[in-house]
């Protein structure tokens, strides 16, 4: 449910923020005849996000014993990539809201109704085609992460966003993605783990060491979990939150910390990248 609860949060907050720099926009030049365009946009995404949320889970009921199993790892591998892949072009999109001004300002100029809709729906279609997948991802992995965790997150990000632009609500944006990537980038690296897990099971790739450790408490005497078995409470929460495992594999172990690994180097280079920028900037303001 925590997990749902961020990844709708975080995903329909970067679409409320995309309109909602498109409208202001609108509004400062004096344009809001095209506001109807982008309500349209915003209902077509909207609309085609959830007849491919209805596909995906359509696909994922037809499969049974091995092709399910191979099957969920690839999803949740997919999962896994595509969400690093959102988070770290999110790190490179330092002037996101300058730039998506120039491309309405230019689609407004040109009295360009289908271009300003295709902007806005491409631009929500994707944050909703990445919602699908990574909670259809996150659905595989944990029971717990449940539709009413999705539907607050939603709820709770269209408030955010229209209080941000009401001026009613402060929100520093940049803080708010780097810990929501934090804890994003650790969902994601327990993705890579249950991936792996599954295709073990399947026999795609090798066990090689079943258990490195097995934590797991015993089952109580009533047949219940306890809390901090992997399907108890808590644990389910962990699992479903940070990939939490009880037994894994070596594999699994080692695709964890590899997948934190590669992606805190990568992390590090990008604001690396970005500082030696400033600098350079800096420098040629000076010599200027």
């Amino acid at each position: 449910m925590i997990a749902s609860f961020i990844i709708t949060f975080r995903e329909t907050l970067e679409a409320a923020l995309i309109v909602g720099i498109v409208l202001s926009y609108l509004a400062r030049t004096k344009q809001t005849k095209y506001n109807k365009v982008v309500y349209l946009g915003v209902a077509a995404a909207i609309v085609a996000s959830i007849i491919g949320a209805l596909l995906f889970t359509s696909l994922a009921g037809g499969f049974t014993g091995r092709a399910e199993e191979v099957f969920e790892g690839v999803t949740m591998l997919i999962g896994a990539a595509l969400l690093t892949t959102m988070i770290l072009w999110m790190m490179k999109q330092r002037h996101i809201a300058a730039e998506l001004q120039d491309r309405v300002a230019t689609e407004v100029a040109e009295a360009n109704r289908l271009g300003l809709f295709l902007l806005v729906f491409v631009a929500v279609l994707r944050e909703g085609i990445e919602t699908v997948i990574f909670l259809g991802a996150a659905s595989l992995v944990s029971t717990n992460n449940s539709l009413i965790g999705a539907a607050a997150g939603i709820l709770a990000a269209i408030l955010a966003g229209y209080g941000i632009f009401a001026g009613s609500m402060r929100l520093d944006l940049r803080k708010f993605f780097t810990i929501t990537s934090i804890l994003l980038i650790l969902f994601a690296a327990g993705l890579v783990a249950h991936g792996i897990h599954e295709l073990q099971e399947a026999g795609v790739i090798p066990t090689l060491v079943e258990h490195v450790w097995d934590i797991n408490p015993p089952v109580n005497a009533d047949g219940t979990y306890p809390l901090l078995h992997e399907q108890g409470y808590v644990g389910s929460i962990l699992k479903g939150l940070f990939g939490y495992n009880g037994n894994p594999s070596l594999l699994e172990v080692l695709s964890y910390l590899g997948y934190l690994v590669l992606v805190a180097v990568l992390w590090k280079r990008m604001e690396s990248g970005h500082d030696t920028g400033k600098v350079k900037s800096a420098d040629s303001a000076s010599i200027a």
